[in-house]
């Protein structure tokens, strides 16, 4: 038994995670919500968008898609569950300002849009647009390394890299 763990038989997989938004990259801690800045939902990274498209950090399934839009779970293939949550409070909007492109249940491949949001219509309201990026299930995963830069193209450069169980 304790030969199989330490064999070279027994490799982790490398999974790399792309950036879902352009924009800035900021640490949990600095989101404006304990909920996220205190990891209460799991492990991860936001980022600040300069642009209004979300797209899918990796390839998998939409397991939920909020009613009101303004927040995404992908179910990754290799079972890495991410919710991707636009902005702070922005439930408060009752969908006012975000566009759907996919559905719950949809396949969806890295870098696939998945939500378009008017950053100056929650702006102008008064919302922080930052963008918790959450691995929901940590305890799947060995190591979580934010890779990205200060800043990031969606669907291009990689966010994070995770070393998964």
């Amino acid at each position: 038994m304790l030969f199989r763990l330490f064999s070279r038989n027994n490799p982790q997989k490398e999974i790399n995670v792309l950036a879902p938004l352009t924009g800035s990259v900021l640490p949990l801690s600095l989101v404006p919500d304990p909920v996220f800045s205190q990891d209460v939902l799991g492990k991860g990274v936001a980022i600040s968008p300069t642009d209004e498209l979300l797209t899918s950090p990796l390839t998998g399934r939409v397991t939920h898609l909020f009613p009101t839009h303004h927040a995404i779970a992908i179910t990754s293939d290799c079972g890495l569950e991410f919710l991707l949550h636009i902005g702070i409070d922005t439930v408060k909007r009752k969908g006012e300002g975000f566009s759907a492109v996919v559905s719950t249940g949809d396949r969806v491949t890295a870098g696939d849009a998945l939500i378009r949001f008017d950053r100056m219509l929650l702006q102008k309201a008064g919302f922080s647009l930052v963008t918790p990026v959450i691995l929901t299930n940590p305890d799947a995963i060995s190591r979580l390394e934010v890779t990205a830069n200060e800043q990031v193209t969606a669907g291009k450069d990689t966010l994070m890299r995770i070393l998964q169980k």
